[in-house]
């Protein structure tokens, strides 16, 4: 039987869904692995991953109080999540479930400098996750809930997401925003074959703020222009703000209240429903003023780093930052860019988490006009935006 820790209360958010050990092997340049050979390579640094530590540890770090809820193994990997959020804070463990037969899930992660990332990953305990591991009952008072990588998670998209909707059905009654995350899956793995589209179509109608890479996002919706990415790895030539309009109204009409789609190095695009009903729904239930956030189209580039040590965990630092900028009762262009400013905070150490400081240094940083990087992505013709003093772009029509 597996084993849950009392929780703690008057949390503010719950993170849910995927977590894993991440090992990045110290690399000095690209690595290329062959049958009996030995490559030698650095010391290991060694982090939590996946949507729960990521997202959950930098918005702990950003200052908001939240309660964890992923699935490890009793195991040494099991052991070594545990103690490493138990030493950020020792509540930050409480909700997590010990399985006594499934492995703990683990990632390395080869991040040579230069070169894209690439995984070696188990999923483990994150495979038998379902519905029930959540406990409903201490959502009173919760103000967001978010789930992280269902795409690689079983028991979350069997079925054709049954346990997915059932738990996003189940949060919604109980009263917090909700918010969802995705991870791309392996083209060949089960996750792969999934009809993602009929998917998100049962799910979305119970999920607020929906969060996926545009990456992510072609992969389920759109696989040609998935291919053409894959193959261009640029992303302007592959989606200007028209494709990412018609998206983010495929995904409105889901069902979702907001969608923000990362971008990677072009930004955050934002997209809010222009439906008073749907908009005023979700403000109500995280405390927003729902006129300011009805029919609103924004683009935020991003903030440029100090250094870029590692990527992997940026989009869950975005979306953290994101989340926290709504528990603040921001707006939309103010909540853009203040989740790319945690993302840029993230990249400036190799794990996901250790660069980000609480909020107020964050928005220290934001008033001494820090610089941002530049947009390739195409607005097209005619389009009338508004810039402001952050540089996020407010789209006017």
């Amino acid at each position: 039987m597996d084993v849950v820790v009392p929780a703690l209360t008057s949390t503010e958010a719950v993170v849910a869904g995927h977590i894993s050990l991440d090992l990045f092997p110290g690399l000095q340049g690209p690595v290329t692995l062959e049958p009996g050979r030995l490559v030698e390579v650095g010391p290991v640094v060694i982090s939590t991953g996946g949507a729960v530590a990521n997202t959950g540890v930098a918005l702990h770090r950003l200052g908001v109080r939240v309660r964890l809820v992923g699935k490890v193994g009793a195991d040494l990997f099991g052991r070594a999540i545990l103690d490493s959020l138990a030493d950020r804070d020792g509540d930050l463990a409480a909700d997590m479930i010990v399985s006594p037969v499934d492995a703990t899930s683990y990632t390395i992660v080869f991040n040579p400098p230069g070169v894209d990332r690439s995984f070696l990953h188990c999923p483990g305990a994150n495979q038998t996750f379902s519905a029930d591991d959540v406990r409903y009952e201490l959502l009173a008072g919760v103000r967001v809930f978010h789930f992280g990588y269902p795409p690689l998670m079983r028991e979350m998209y069997a079925a054709g997401g049954a346990q997915l909707r059932r738990l996003f059905e189940r949060v919604h009654s109980a009263g917090p925003a909700t918010s969802l995350d995705l991870s791309e899956p392996d083209p060949e793995s089960e996750a792969g074959r999934v009809a993602w589209e009929q998917v998100l179509s049962r799910v979305l109608p119970f999920v607020d703020v929906f969060a996926p890479s545009i990456d992510e996002l072609l992969f389920m919706l759109d696989r040609p222009a998935h291919a053409q990415l894959q193959a261009e790895a640029d992303l302007s030539a592959v989606v200007d703000r028209t494709r990412l309009a018609e998206l983010g109204d495929v995904l409105l009409g889901m069902g979702a209240a907001v969608v923000a789609i990362k971008l990677g190095d072009q930004g955050l695009y934002l997209r809010t429903a222009q439906e008073t009903a749907r908009i005023s729904a979700f403000c109500d239930r995280i405390g927003l003023a729902a006129e300011a956030w009805r029919g609103r189209e924004v683009l935020a580039p991003c903030f440029a780093a100090r250094r870029v040590a590692g990527t992997t965990g940026s989009g869950d630092c975005t979306i953290a930052g994101l989340l926290a900028a709504l528990l603040r009762g921001e707006d939309p262009a103010d909540a853009a860019t203040s989740a790319t400013a945690v993302g840029a905070c993230s990249i400036e150490a190799l794990d996901p988490t250790s660069a980000i400081p609480p909020w107020p240094r964050v928005a220290a940083r934001l008033a001494s006009g820090w610089p941002r990087l530049r947009v390739d992505i195409e607005l097209g013709r005619n389009v009338t935006v508004e810039r402001d003093p952050a540089g996020t772009l407010t789209i006017l029509s």
